[in-house]
């Protein structure tokens, strides 16, 4: 009776061990999974790609990335919905800078200009040979 009572209450101590500070291993896996889901889902509506999500969360699961992103790749394909531009450059991709934006622009005014005068029949032969 005595082993009884003494160990009623070491029962009543280990059945608290969140109290305690220890994890449940079965908890901390579903939340791992759960957050590995969130991630990847997080991913498509941003319309990254799979790999993409994979070099940007590393320590996630793999598994429950790719299960939450295909998971909302068919609930963005069912309701028709369109994924919102990533914020964040792709990993290993230089940043543009405001100079290297403006100078394509400039390039294609240029081009498009040549190519006007060159349908109008303004060769740059025919100025020289005073046609």
């Amino acid at each position: 009776m005595k082993r009884l009572l003494l160990a009623l209450p070491l029962l009543a101590a280990l059945s608290a061990c969140e109290q305690l500070g220890i994890d449940d291993p079965v908890k901390v896996a579903a939340a791992k999974e759960a957050e590995g889901k969130a991630i990847g889902s997080a991913c498509r509506h941003a319309m990254r790609a799979i790999e993409d999500c994979y070099v940007l969360n590393p320590k996630a699961q793999k598994a429950a990335v790719y299960a939450g992103w295909r998971e909302m790749d068919e609930y963005m394909r069912e309701n028709k919905l369109e994924g919102i531009a990533p914020v964040v450059p792709r990993p290993g991709a230089k940043p543009k800078t405001d100079e290297e934006d403006a100078k394509p622009a400039e390039k294609s005014a240029e081009k498009s200009a040549d190519k006007a005068t060159d349908k109008a029949g303004d060769k740059p032969g025919d100025k020289a040979k005073g046609h």
